[in-house]
């Protein structure tokens, strides 16, 4: 299940391919992170925009006295499309939650099979209340050069945001068409 692991990442690095195989794999690791991210927030988001919603006006233009208020809404819909729609952005913020529980489990370390050490290990594990004892170097192994990634497709997307809101744009053109009845009065 894990992804993109046709070739092991060895932590810590023992030469300088193997630095390079680990900063290019968790620099791509990063940018899908952050796209997927962001991608899911946005959809999650931005999925109401999707309803729907039919009005009926008619009793506005009505002779006075008018009700208020005056509009009815007719029909309502799209429930359905903010459901599928949130649905995919949760799945997004899911694969970046994986990827991100990936990278972790791709920097932990090999098991101990000495009965001996085991005892050890035991006897004198981490104190989890003790940030001092918590695993910072896995930590740095398994998200420094993600990071790097996720600041690089960070800056890349506001490059991109940049230079669109940059481009000119045309003012919408207006076109108004006027009728006019004359009926003779008796």
């Amino acid at each position: 299940m894990s992804p993109f692991s046709h070739k092991p990442v060895t932590i810590p690095p023992d030469s300088t391919s193997a630095w390079m195989h680990l900063a290019i794999w968790e620099c791509w690791m990063g940018m899908l992170i952050s796209v997927a991210l962001g991608l899911g927030l946005f959809l999650v988001l931005t999925s109401p925009r999707y309803i729907v919603t039919v009005s009926d006006l008619s009793a506005c233009y009505a002779p006075p006295p008018v009700t208020v208020p005056c509009e009815r809404i007719v029909y309502r819909g799209g429930i359905m499309n903010v459901a599928f729609v949130s649905l995919c952005g949760l799945m997004l913020i899911g694969v970046a939650a994986w990827l991100l529980w990936e990278l972790w489990n791709a920097v932990e370390p090999k098991p101990i099979t000495d009965d001996f050490l085991k005892l050890l290990k035991d006897s004198f594990a981490r104190d989890w209340r003790n940030p001092l004892k918590w695993p910072w170097m896995r930590l740095a192994w398994a998200y420094g050069f993600t990071l790097v990634g996720v600041g690089l497709t960070a800056a890349i997307t506001a490059t991109i945001l940049f230079i669109v809101s940059l481009a000119p744009t045309r003012p919408p053109t207006g076109r108004i068409d006027t009728s006019q009845h004359f009926t003779i009065g008796k």
